[in-house]
C-alpha cells in the first residue's frame, strides 16, 4: 500500500488495548508493548519515512475526540455495539461484556473518522466494528471508510473444536471465517506462533511440533505459513522457487513456483509434513534473523524485549 502512494497512519491503540484487559489492564505496560512493536516494524524494514506512528493515548487527551465516541454510542442501539464483540478476538456472552467492551466499540469508530482514514487496514476479526464505521460514517458526516480485512494464521496447535465442514460446503462464509478467528495465533499460548524475536531454536521447537496432518491441506498451519509468508518473500529470501531437498528413497528433490503447486503436490500425499517443515524452519530463521539482530545489538530495543518478557501476557 505504502508502494501505490498511500499515506499510512500506524495507530498504536494502547487505551483501547487497556479496554481490552491486555496486560491486565496496566497502560504502562502497554505502553512498553507498543513501543517494542515500533522496534519490530523499524527491524523488519518497513520505510518509517513513509509511516505516521500515532498514539490513542495521545488522541484521548482531544475532547473532540471524546464527544465523537459519544455520538457514535449515540447512533445505535446496544444490542448492534455488542454485535461487534468479536472484535477483542472472542464472542462474549452478555453476563462476561464489560462497559469497556462497548465503549471500545465507540473509540474504534471514532478513531477512523479522527485519523482521518479513507481505508481501514484490520483483522478479518474487526470485519464488524469497520462495517459499522461505514454504517455510521455518513450518518455523522463523514465519509465510508474502505475495508481491507487481512487473513489471521492459524495457531500452529491442534485445534480441540471439529472442523465445519459441512457449514462451509453450504456456503456459510460466515462459519468459515469464524473458525479461521478461533483458530487464530494466540500471544498468551506462545508454541502457537512463530513471534518475531524468536531464537532459531524456539522456531524449530514450534514447527517441528506444530500439527501438520498428511494430505490435509484445509486447516493446516504449515501450509499457512508457506502460502502468506514464504511465497510473498521470495524476494527477500532471494530466491525464484521454493526446493525441498531430500533423499532419492523419498521422492528426490523437489521445486515449487508458486503455492498452488505446492498445495496441489501436498494433496496427493507426496510431499510429507516433516519435508515442509525443515525448509520452513530454514527460511522463517533467514526472515527473522535481521530483527533478532536487532534486538541484540540496540540498546534501546534490547531493554524494551526484556521488560516485555518479563510481563504477564493475557488474553
Amino acid at each position: 500500500m505504502i508502494k501505490a502512494g498511500v499515506k499510512f497512519r500506524m495507530w498504536v491503540a494502547d487505551w483501547h488495548a487497556m479496554a481490552n484487559n491486555k496486560m491486565s489492564g496496566d497502560l504502562e505496560k502497554i505502553k512498553i508493548v507498543g513501543k517494542y512493536f515500533i522496534e519490530v516494524w523499524r527491524a523488519s524494514g518497513m520505510d518509517l519515512s513513509k509511516v505516521e506512528f500515532m498514539w490513542a493515548s495521545d488522541m484521548a487527551k482531544n475532547s473532540d475526540y471524546w464527544k465523537l465516541v459519544v455520538q457514535v454510542g449515540k447512533s445505535n442501539a446496544l444490542k448492534r455495539f455488542i454485535r461487534t464483540a468479536e472484535m477483542m478476538g472472542r464472542e462474549e456472552s452478555l453476563d462476561k461484556l464489560t462497559g469497556a467492551h462497548i465503549i471500545y466499540s465507540c473509540m474504534q469508530v471514532a478513531d477512523i473518522f479522527m485519523l482521518g482514514a479513507k481505508i481501514t487496514q484490520l483483522g478479518m476479526d474487526q470485519r464488524k466494528v469497520n462495517m459499522l464505521a461505514r454504517e455510521v460514517g455518513p450518518i455523522l458526516g463523514f465519509w465510508k471508510p474502505v475495508v481491507v480485512s487481512h487473513h489471521m494464521l492459524m495457531g500452529l496447535s491442534k485445534s480441540a473444536n471439529p472442523v465445519l465442514t459441512s457449514e462451509v460446503r453450504q456456503g456459510l462464509a460466515e462459519s468459515a471465517i469464524q473458525r479461521t478467528i478461533e483458530r487464530k495465533m494466540s500471544k498468551s499460548n506462545p508454541d502457537s506462533a512463530i513471534f518475531m524475536t524468536d531464537t532459531t531454536e524456539d522456531i524449530k521447537r514450534k514447527i517441528n511440533k506444530a500439527y501438520s496432518l498428511e494430505g490435509d491441506i484445509k486447516e493446516n498451519p504449515i501450509l499457512e505459513y508457506f502460502k502468506y509468508i514464504i511465497f510473498e518473500s521470495f524476494e527477500k529470501l532471494r530466491i525464484s522457487e521454493l526446493r525441498i531437498e531430500r533423499p532419492e528413497k523419498f521422492g528426490g528433490n523437489i521445486s515449487f513456483k508458486t503455492y498452488a503447486e505446492l498445495e496441489k503436490t501436498f494433496s496427493e500425499k507426496k510431499v510429507h509434513p516433516m519435508d515442509l517443515k525443515a525448509v520452513l524452519i530454514k527460511y522463517l530463521d533467514q526472515l527473522i534473523e535481521p530483527v533478532r539482530r536487532h534486538f541484540e545489538e540496540n540498546a534501546e530495543a534490547k531493554k524494551l524485549l526484556e521488560q516485555v518478557r518479563s510481563f504477564q501476557v493475557t488474553r
